[in-house]
C-alpha cells in the first residue's frame, strides 16, 4: 500500500503540491486560534521558500559542469521575443495611457519580460531536456531584465527618484543571490571536494521534491493574494485569461524555436516557466500593484502545463517499455 501511495505521489507530485497549497491555506485561515500566528507563518515562509530554492538549485548545479554552460542560437531568438513583446505592450500603454484595458496589458508585460523560474532547470531535467542550456538562458534573461526593465518601465509608470542604475541594482539584488550563490557553491565543491560532489550528483530526484515543497508554499501564497485582492471580478477573470494566453503562447513559441536544435524541452521551459515571485515583486514595485495577481495566476497555469508535460512523458515511457 505504501509503495502504491509513493508511486502515486511521484507521478502526480506537482498537482498534489498545488492542491495542498490551496487546501492548507483555507484550513489554516479557518482556524480562529491560529490568527495570531499569521505574522510568524509569513516570516517563516519568506525564509523557507528561498532556502528550498537555494537547495534545489544547488543540487541541480552539482550535476552540471561549467563547460556545459554555453550560448545557443535559440537563446538569442527567445531573448528577442521576450524583450520585443514586452516593449510592444509598453508602447501601446505609452501611446494610449488611458486605455480601459491597461491592467490587462500591464499583466501581459509582466508575463513576457519575467525571467525564467530557477525551478525550470529541475523540471527540464525531469522531462529529459538539456538543463545546462536552460541554466545558461536563466542567466541571460536575468541580465536582460536588469537592462530593459529600467529602460522601459519608467516610460510606462514614471516614479519620482527612479533611475536606470537604481532600478537595475534593485532587480539584480532581487534575483541574483538566489541564482549565483548556489552556482558558485556547487562549482566550488566540484573542484575542491570531488568525493562530496560525486555524492551530491547521485541524489536522484531530491531537487524535484524540494521544488514540490516550495511549490506548495507558493500556491498557498498565491491563493492568499487572490482571496485578499479587492479587484472587481471582471478584472480578475480578465487577468486570469490574459495570463493563460501568455503562458500557452510562450510555451508554444519556445518549443517551436527550440525544435530545430532538438532542444524544444529546454527552450519551452526557458520562456514558459516563469519566476512568478519576481513577477509579483515587479508589479508591486514598478507597475500598478493590482497586476501582482498576474504573477499568481501565471504560477497556476505554468504548473498545470508542467504537470501535463510530465504526464505525457510518463505515457511515452510506458509505451516504450511495452
Amino acid at each position: 500500500m505504501l509503495k502504491v501511495l509513493l508511486r502515486f505521489y511521484k507521478n502526480w507530485a506537482l498537482p498534489i503540491s498545488m492542491f495542498l497549497g490551496v487546501v492548507l491555506y483555507f484550513v489554516y485561515t479557518s482556524i480562529p486560534c491560529l490568527k495570531g500566528t499569521r505574522h510568524f507563518v509569513n516570516e517563516a515562509i519568506a525564509i523557507l521558500q528561498p532556502t528550498l530554492i537555494f537547495g534545489m538549485l544547488f543540487l541541480t548545479f552539482c550535476k552540471i559542469k561549467p563547460t556545459e554552460l554555453k550560448p545557443c542560437r535559440w537563446h538569442a531568438i527567445l531573448l528577442l521575443v521576450q524583450v520585443s513583446t514586452f516593449a510592444l505592450c509598453a508602447g501601446v500603454i505609452i501611446l494610449i495611457p488611458d486605455l480601459s484595458c491597461r491592467l490587462l496589458i500591464e499583466s501581459a508585460m509582466i508575463c513576457f519580460i519575467c525571467p525564467t523560474a530557477c525551478a525550470a532547470a529541475v523540471v527540464c531535467a525531469k522531462l529529459g531536456g538539456h538543463a545546462a542550456h536552460l541554466i545558461t538562458y536563466i542567466l541571460l534573461i536575468n541580465l536582460a531584465a536588469a537592462l530593459f526593465i529600467p529602460l522601459i518601465v519608467p516610460l510606462v509608470n514614471p516614479q519620482e527618484g527612479q533611475t536606470f542604475m537604481g532600478t537595475s541594482i534593485l532587480i539584480i539584488r532581487q534575483v541574483f543571490p538566489t541564482l549565483i550563490c548556489p552556482l558558485l557553491l556547487a562549482w566550488g565543491i566540484r573542484y575542491t571536494m570531488p568525493r562530496l560532489a560525486q555524492r551530491l550528483q547521485n541524489t536522484g530526484d531530491a531537487a524535484f521534491y524540494l521544488w514540490t515543497i516550495a511549490l506548495t508554499m507558493a500556491i498557498a501564497v498565491t491563493t492568499r493574494s487572490i482571496m485578499h485582492s479587492h479587484v472587481p471580478l471582471t478584472s480578475l477573470v480578465g487577468i486570469a485569461v490574459v495570463t493563460l494566453i501568455c503562458c500557452w503562447l510562450q510555451f508554444t513559441i519556445g518549443r517551436h524555436i527550440g525544435h530545430p536544435s532538438n532542444d524544444h524541452i529546454a527552450a519551452g521551459q526557458a520562456i514558459g516557466q516563469k519566476n512568478t515571485v519576481f513577477a509579483i515583486w515587479m508589479a508591486y514595485t514598478f507597475l500598478t500593484p493590482v497586476t501582482a495577481i498576474a504573477g499568481g495566476f501565471y504560477s497556476v497555469w505554468h504548473n498545470i502545463f508542467n504537470s501535463f508535460q510530465l504526464y505525457k512523458k510518463r505515457q511515452q515511457q510506458k509505451t516504450i517499455t511495452t
